[in-house]
């Protein structure tokens, strides 16, 4: 049987460290949250590996480690941040972003997904599961200091910017295919500044899909 923790730590120096992930807090989050709890059922022994999961329904996927790790770090947590994990699926982000010190509003449209986040996720203070349109964001619970968009989106996410705080922060992997990158937003009153970090590649979400072009 694979030794997960031993596996954690492997993901930790040989992947995040060697990838520009240098943020202590979030290397911990990595190192302690065991991420074959999050992955779907019969895949555990993948769970350390460097690749993307996949959930299996409406594009939901866990990232790769290190692309996460890299997303998360761009956000740069501070304790007591209000945070929005979008499309969480079995709630792995939502995990690692309690874990380095917000309080996580976990965003899944699949009720079968969320019911899943909801049993992982159980236990740990700080976290509540919302059903919604992923496209909508929660209001409720809004504004946000950062927001983590767990899959690719092709167009701007403006109801998701617009709930976040003055100086808050959003990243999320935007464009389409190969021409996707890594974007991080930064809310200055009215205005969202938007600095590409590096290219990525995720799953799309249908929810912020754009309009198919005219054929000629």
């Amino acid at each position: 049987m694979l030794d997960y923790a031993q596996a954690r730590r492997l993901m930790v120096d040989c992947q995040l460290r060697t990838f520009d992930v240098n943020d202590v807090p979030v290397l911990d989050a990595f190192e302690a949250i065991p991420r074959e709890r999050f992955v779907p059922p019969g895949r555990e022994d993948f769970a350390y590996i460097d690749q993307t999961l996949r959930l299996g329904t409406e594009g939901r996927a866990v990232p790769a480690p290190m692309l996460l790790a890299r997303m998360v770090q761009a956000l740069a947590i501070q304790p007591g941040d209000k945070a929005l994990d979008v499309g969480t699926g079995y709630g792995y982000g939502a995990a690692i972003l309690n874990h380095v010190g917000a309080e996580v509003a976990a965003l899944e449209s699949s009720a079968d997904l969320a019911a899943g986040a909801r049993e992982r996720l159980s236990g740990l203070d700080g976290i509540t599961v919302v059903e919604g349109p992923l496209e909508s964001g929660a209001p409720a619970s809004a504004p946000y200091d950062a927001i983590l968009v767990n899959g690719r989106v092709e167009t701007r996410p403006q109801a998701l910017l617009d709930q976040l705080k003055d100086g808050g922060r959003l990243v999320c992997v935007m464009g389409r295919d190969r021409a996707a990158k890594t974007t991080l937003f930064v809310r200055a009153g009215d205005a969202f500044g938007a600095r590409p970090l590096f290219d990525a590649a995720l799953p799309a979400l249908g929810a912020f899909a754009a309009e198919a072009g005219f054929a000629f």
